[in-house]
């Protein structure tokens, strides 16, 4: 004789406060106060479920093809880049709606159709089967969450949740990855690996006028030779462990010939060592970065190079003066000063910049004088462009090179000639006969 199952009392108050408790459990594992565990997944060669053909899918479908996943797409209607992306083969799109067997197989699901209830029902029915399933309808109660992602030119990649929050990530994303780009976030390697040699023009010395890959290569360098110009207080920030080698060349002052700064960038890289040659301006004008790149290419130094701002037009522009203006100057010259003048148009219209030329500025101005520039040309001098203490002089061609020698005008410093000097608010008032002896300049 069978018995009737006997309940306790209290059996039932238990069930419920069991029941009770494993929803509240159930709760905290989807909200976004819960605690989360970052993970990376790899997913080339996964099959990976998206419901739903919008914009926002379109958007996290493109990321995962990029991640090798094979993505099925369900919706009876999709944007043009999902449906063109079906149309040649990189995704498989299915034009109905969704149906529950539609996730069997799958090790990732994304549900973003737009229709909350739907996309609830895709995400319970994962849950059900324990595939995870980010659910764009609803990220509190999503249980995963598809990161805002910055990958740096040094090969890290950072992602970003927020809490789950879409816009507050692809913020935060972004500063991130201002700042790696920028040099602000320790980007040195940990690892040994293979050498290599960056040329990086530093441009004319002002911090903030060097390139972003540039300050992020010199933020990832394990070793910086350093010439005496470009952006030196970068230097100051480099991680201690940070090895700087002083190769700075001066007019008559060497601390290094390029021969040796030469066998310094092979042997450095040959370490395993990432070596950045910082150069002032570009590396490619006047600067003899083509002799280096050529040696570390001769000897299998992979080498790259990033392009500066050329201090042959940058410093003029601190001066306000541009080397070409409409109805002024429509081209300019560059010489460095230690070359003769003789090949170079000798017109007030035609703009000359001439680098590393105060030693020579008397026999360079009685030259063009010689062929025939006018005396009235003007003529500045840009001492120290771009720095704290830059200093403008401005006169005539037939003067300039007095003028200099008397207030004692010095290297780094670029000479412009032409019409185009008198496009400079410094010049305003400063090319007559008799405000030639007011001719130092105030910088701003």
């Amino acid at each position: 004789m069978s018995h009737p199952e006997f309940h306790h009392p209290h059996d039932h108050a238990h069930q419920q406060t069991h029941q009770h408790t494993h929803q509240k459990e159930q709760a905290m594992t989807t909200s976004n106060e819960s605690p989360i565990h970052p993970l990376a997944l790899r997913l080339a060669g996964k099959d990976v479920l998206c419901v739903g053909a919008g914009t926002v899918a379109a958007r996290r479908i493109a990321q995962l093809l990029d991640a090798g996943a094979r993505v099925t797409v369900i919706a009876p209607q999709a944007v043009a880049s999902i449906a063109e992306a079906a149309g040649s083969g990189k995704l498989v799109w299915l034009r109905r709606g969704y149906e529950p067997g539609d996730l069997d197989g799958m090790w990732l699901a994304h549900t973003a159709t737009g229709n909350r209830a739907l996309d609830a029902r895709v995400a319970a029915d994962a849950d059900a089967q324990q595939t995870w399933c980010v659910n764009a309808s609803d990220h509190a109660a999503s249980s995963a969450w598809t990161p805002a992602v910055a990958r740096t030119g040094e090969g890290t990649t950072v992602a970003v949740t927020a809490g789950g929050d879409p816009r507050r990530a692809a913020g935060l994303r972004n500063a991130i990855a201002l700042a790696a780009d920028t040099g602000l976030l320790p980007l040195r390697r940990r690892r040994s690996g293979t050498g290599s040699v960056a040329l990086v023009g530093g441009g004319p010395g002002d911090p903030g006028l060097i390139t972003v890959t540039g300050r992020r290569l010199l933020a990832a360098a394990d070793v910086v030779v350093a010439d005496r110009l470009g952006p030196r207080d970068l230097l100051n920030e480099l991680d201690p462990s940070v090895r700087i080698i002083e190769v700075g060349k001066a007019p008559g002052d060497h601390l290094a010939t390029q021969d040796e700064i030469n066998a310094v960038l092979v042997a450095e890289a040959q370490a395993g060592n990432r070596v950045v040659r910082l150069k002032g301006g570009d590396p490619f004008v006047l600067g003899r970065g083509g002799e280096e790149a050529a040696y570390c290419r001769e000897h299998g130094v992979e080498v790259s190079v990033v392009p500066g701002v050329t201090s042959a037009i940058s410093v003029p522009a601190a001066a306000g003066i541009p080397v070409t203006h409409r109805g002024v100057a429509t081209g300019f010259s560059m010489a460095t000063g230690h070359e003769e003048l003789s090949e170079l148009p000798a017109r007030a219209d035609h703009t000359l910049v001439l680098l590393m030329g105060v030693a020579r500025l008397a026999r360079n101005t009685a030259t063009l004088l010689g062929r025939g520039l006018p005396a009235d040309t003007p003529v500045a001098i840009i001492e120290r462009g771009w720095c704290p203490d830059q200093r403008i002089t401005i006169d005539r061609l037939d003067s300039i090179a007095a003028t200099a020698a008397r207030i004692g005008v010095a290297n780094p410093a670029v000479i412009v000639i032409g019409d185009v000097v008198r496009v400079s608010p410094h010049a305003a008032g400063r090319l007559e006969p008799a405000a030639r002896t007011r001719q130092l300049l105030p910088v701003g």
